[in-house]
């Protein structure tokens, strides 16, 4: 009988600290629940301080996880392993998602501070009336270059890449939409283009742009132009506000071909959790003060136009980041081009990077 009662006092025991131990998880880290919140972003795409912010003034607990490209995030998401509550897709992304069921309707009653965003960027047609995403950041793909080593280049047109001074020193992003983009734009054509036609014109143009590029790379391209070690990039505005923050020799340009407008909207997954708590998030971001230390933070243009009147008056006039409506009238935001021409995107890039040599 006392090793009965011995046996039953330890199973008690063991299951116990069990318990304390999941709830310790739940409450520390690694799952969503009523006082966590579980965000999935891009790197360096908050300023650390209002995560600390909101926890403050909300009480619920936050996890922050990163990824680097929008297809890496949705195979997350569709996995199902972490229940994240916020995430941060692209435009194009936006639509695939909302295809395959894998977000929840915004209810904007609980979002008051929607009011503050820039009525040019809502009600885009990725997501229509705002449904399911607000505005987080937006910009533009061009070109940075180091002016005091181009010559006469001003990159007023996406020719200028294939000028033959710049022989093995253009560095270009690691993106199909954005190098294909390119390629389409320089010809006139649509970066959206479903024309076979169109794509194998782009794709020959492209390869006799070989002998000019010196790699194709992802953030490196930052700290070689920050140190001159790079003359040219085709790269996205913020990451040229980067650069040209830490060296002032650098300029940013759009080619008047026209080029891609992006957007980085918030949206809720159906994997949340706390979905109170992801409305909470949401509303805490779109506030003037939230927006304005979030972009001084990260560099990228703000759809927020409470936050631009808190902002450098030099930052929000300068047309390189914040195109005026004619600019934009030449610029293209990507389409979800479904996954046939997805991959023949993919495959035409990569016949191109097979050309470089």
């Amino acid at each position: 009988m006392k090793q009965l009662i011995q046996a039953t006092i330890a199973i008690l025991v063991v299951s116990a600290l069990l318990f304390y131990a999941a709830d310790a998880l739940s409450a520390g880290g690694g799952k969503s629940g009523k006082n966590t919140l579980t965000i999935f972003n891009w790197g360096e795409y908050i300023d650390p301080d209002l995560l600390k912010q909101f926890e403050k003034e909300t009480g619920i607990h936050v996890i922050y996880e990163t990824f680097d490209s929008n297809e890496a995030m949705m195979t997350k998401i569709q996995q199902g392993g972490t229940a994240y509550d916020i995430a941060v897709p692209s435009e194009y992304m936006i639509e695939k998602m909302k295809e395959e069921n894998l977000l929840i309707p915004l209810d904007k009653s609980k979002i008051p501070n929607l009011k503050n965003i820039d009525p040019y960027f809502l009600d885009l047609p990725f997501d229509d009336d705002n449904k399911y995403s607000v505005p987080y950041f937006w910009g533009t793909v061009g070109i940075v270059y180091n002016p005091s080593l181009v010559g006469d280049l001003d990159f007023s047109s996406w020719d200028d890449l294939w000028d033959p001074s710049l022989k093995r020193k253009v560095f270009l992003v690691d993106g199909a939409r954005e190098v294909i983009g390119m390629g389409l734009n320089s010809l006139g054509y649509s970066l959206n283009s479903l024309d076979n036609h169109e794509l194998r014109k782009a794709t020959d143009k492209l390869i006799t742009l070989a002998p000019n590029v010196k790699a194709i790379i992802g953030d490196e391209i930052t700290p070689l132009m920050i140190n001159n070690e790079a003359t040219v990039a085709l790269t996205w505005s913020g990451q040229a506000a980067d650069m040209m923050s830490e060296n002032e020799e650098l300029d940013f340009a759009v080619p008047e071909e026209g080029s891609n407008l992006w957007f980085d909207n918030m949206v809720i997954p159906k994997t949340s959790k706390n979905i109170e708590g992801a409305h909470k998030f949401i509303n805490f971001m779109l506030k003037a003060e939230s927006g304005a230390q979030n972009t001084d933070y990260v560099g990228y243009s703000t759809p927020n136009i409470t936050a631009m009147k808190l902002m450098d008056k030099e930052v929000v006039a300068d047309e390189r980041y914040y195109p005026s409506e004619e600019q934009r009238e030449t610029l293209e935001v990507y389409k979800n081009l479904g996954p046939d021409y997805l991959g023949k995107y993919n495959e035409l890039f990569l016949e191109f990077k097979m050309s470089i040599r």
